[in-house]
C-alpha cells in the first residue's frame, strides 16, 4: 500500500500535533520594602480624573477633540473649554485653554474622600512639597473639594474629592468614541526619581517596567493610570482614552485615518498592560492614544511586576503596528513643557 493510499483510507500514524510554546516571561522587577496592599491602604488616591492642556489655537484643538476624537463639550467658561466622554461620570476628562505655547496646565487625580485631600495636603506640606492651592472648594464643572501642588518635576497636580458626576450612559455596540480617560504618560529626565516620588508621596504602586525607561504605576485595579517615561525633557508623552472594545477601537482608529490623521504607531497590542494602542498627534503635536482591554490587577500582593524588553515582539504582540519612526520623530522635537512651576489661572 502506498503512502497516499494509506492516508486516503483513514490510516494515520500516531504523531501528536505540535505543542503551543508561549513566549518567555521577562524577569521580575524589584519591589519596595512595603507590600503593595500596605501602600494601597495608605494611599489617598483612587483614580485619574482629567488632563488640562494649554494650546496655541483653542479653536483648532476643540475642533479636533470634539469633532474628530469623539468627546463633547460640557462647559465653556472664561475662555476654557471642558470636554467630557459619553461613557464617563467625570464632569470632564480634557480641559483646553488658549496659551502662547503648548503646555500641561495640570493633571487631576481623584481622592478617596475630602478627609483624604486634607491628609494628603498635610503630608505633602510636611515633606516640603510646594502647595499651590490649599484645600478648598473647586469652581470648575462638578465642583468638589481639592488641593493643588507641584510634583518633583514642576508639573501642577490636582487631587479632588466630592466632585458631582455628570450624566453618562453605556456606549452602544459600534459607538467608536472614548468611554473614559485611561491613563496619562509623563516624560521625565530621571524616570527613577520621578516614579519614586509618585510612589512615596501619592501611594502609587509599580505594575511593570518597560526596560529601564518607563514605569507603569497604578492607584486602582487598572494596570496603570500614570506612567513615567525617560526622556531628555520634562513634558507630556501621551494621553490615552479607553474605547468600549476591540471593534470600537478599530472603528475609531479608522475614523482618524479617514479624517487625514495617520497613526504614528498602531494598531497594535502592548505587552505591559496587555492593552491595544493606536497613537495619533493632535493639531498641536500632543500625542493621544486609543486603547482598550487594559489589564486589571485584582490582587495587589499576588501581582508580579516585570521588566519588559523593548524588542518588537514585546512592544507589539500582534506585529501589526509598523515602525516607530513617526512617533520617534515627533518625540525628538518635543520641547520642555512651558507650564513647569507655573500655576494655571483657572
Amino acid at each position: 500500500m502506498t503512502e497516499v493510499e494509506s492516508v486516503s483510507s483513514g490510516q494515520f500514524d500516531h504523531t501528536e500535533p505540535p505543542v503551543f510554546e508561549p513566549r518567555l516571561l521577562p524577569p521580575l522587577a524589584p519591589l519596595g520594602p512595603e507590600l503593595p496592599s500596605e501602600v494601597a491602604a495608605r494611599s489617598h488616591l483612587s483614580g485619574l480624573r482629567h488632563v488640562a492642556l494649554g494650546v496655541p489655537n483653542l479653536r483648532e484643538a476643540v475642533a479636533f477633540y470634539e469633532g474628530i476624537w469623539g468627546l463633547y463639550r460640557v462647559a465653556d467658561d472664561r475662555g476654557v473649554v471642558f470636554l467630557g466622554s459619553v461613557g464617563s461620570p467625570e464632569p470632564y476628562i480634557i480641559r483646553l485653554r488658549e496659551t502662547p505655547e503648548k503646555r500641561i496646565d495640570l493633571v487631576s487625580f481623584a481622592a478617596k474622600s475630602a478627609a483624604s485631600v486634607d491628609a494628603l495636603c498635610a503630608e505633602l506640606g510636611a515633606a516640603g512639597v510646594k502647595i499651590v492651592r490649599e484645600p478648598g472648594a473647586l469652581d470648575t464643572p462638578g465642583g468638589g473639594y481639592g488641593v493643588r501642588f507641584f510634583d518633583i518635576d514642576g508639573r501642577l497636580i490636582e487631587v479632588s474629592a466630592d466632585v458631582a458626576p455628570k450624566p453618562f450612559r453605556d456606549l452602544e455596540d459600534g459607538e467608536a468614541v472614548p468611554r473614559k480617560l485611561s491613563h496619562v504618560v509623563l516624560n521625565s529626565t530621571d524616570v527613577n526619581r520621578t516614579s519614586s516620588w509618585y510612589r512615596r508621596y501619592l501611594g502609587f504602586r509599580l505594575s511593570d517596567w518597560l526596560t529601564e525607561r518607563m514605569a507603569f504605576l497604578r492607584v486602582s485595579s487598572e494596570h496603570h493610570v500614570l506612567s513615567i517615561a525617560q526622556r531628555n525633557t520634562v513634558s507630556l508623552n501621551h494621553i490615552s482614552f479607553e474605547m468600549k472594545g476591540i471593534d470600537e477601537y478599530m472603528r475609531g482608529t479608522g475614523r482618524l485615518a479617514r479624517h487625514g490623521y495617520s497613526a504614528l504607531w498602531g494598531p497594535g497590542r502592548h505587552s505591559a498592560g496587555d492593552n491595544t494602542f493606536s497613537y495619533f498627534a493632535d493639531p498641536h503635536g500632543n500625542v493621544v492614544e486609543y486603547t482598550t482591554e487594559l489589564e486589571c490587577i485584582l490582587d495587589e500582593d499576588a501581582w508580579q511586576p516585570r521588566v519588559w524588553p523593548g524588542t518588537p515582539e514585546y512592544s507589539d504582540q500582534w506585529g501589526t503596528a509598523g515602525g516607530l519612526e513617526d512617533l520617534y520623530a515627533l518625540d525628538a522635537v518635543t520641547h520642555q513643557d512651558h507650564g513647569l512651576w507655573t500655576p494655571t489661572p483657572i
